[in-house]
């Protein structure tokens, strides 16, 4: 008997003072929406390493992982099924923002005004913007 498995896709939030890096879609679902660069995890890939590579391809930049942020698992967050999206908040090492791969644009965008984002990725922004609040008040 064969079981049904969710896949494991990563998403990388990258913070530049009150903006956030997002890419706008190229392809179905959700395409011309706005969202969190990321993507699947890769046979034999590291999350980790899924997420660099991701946001590298999507983006054009080389990003560092800070930490992690969280792993948001609703199955119903994906319309072509069950995905579990393991987010890093990662930083910028080098590199010129421009979308490729999987994005037709990359850009920062205000905190303030988020267009309207695909998948769960309101409430991930929403969980990371806390999480950046909670360190700063650390400090």
């Amino acid at each position: 008997m064969a079981y049904q498995t969710p896949s494991i896709t990563v998403d990388g939030v990258l913070f530049k003072d009150s903006e956030i890096l997002l890419i706008k879609r190229k392809n179905p679902p959700f395409k011309d929406m706005w969202a969190l660069p990321g993507g699947f995890v890769e046979y034999g890939e590291t999350t980790e390493n899924a997420v660099i590579r991701e946001v590298e391809e999507e983006t054009g930049l080389q990003c560092t992982i800070s930490h992690l942020l969280g792993v948001y698992s609703n199955p119903s967050r994906d319309p072509r099924g069950h995905t579990i999206s393991i987010v890093y908040i990662v930083e910028r090492k080098k590199g010129i923002v421009s979308g490729g791969d999987d994005a037709s644009e990359a850009a920062f965008h205000p905190l303030h005004s988020l267009p309207d984002l695909s998948f769960d990725h309101d409430k991930i922004i929403k969980d990371a913007i806390r999480r950046k609040k909670d360190v700063l008040s650390e400090m």
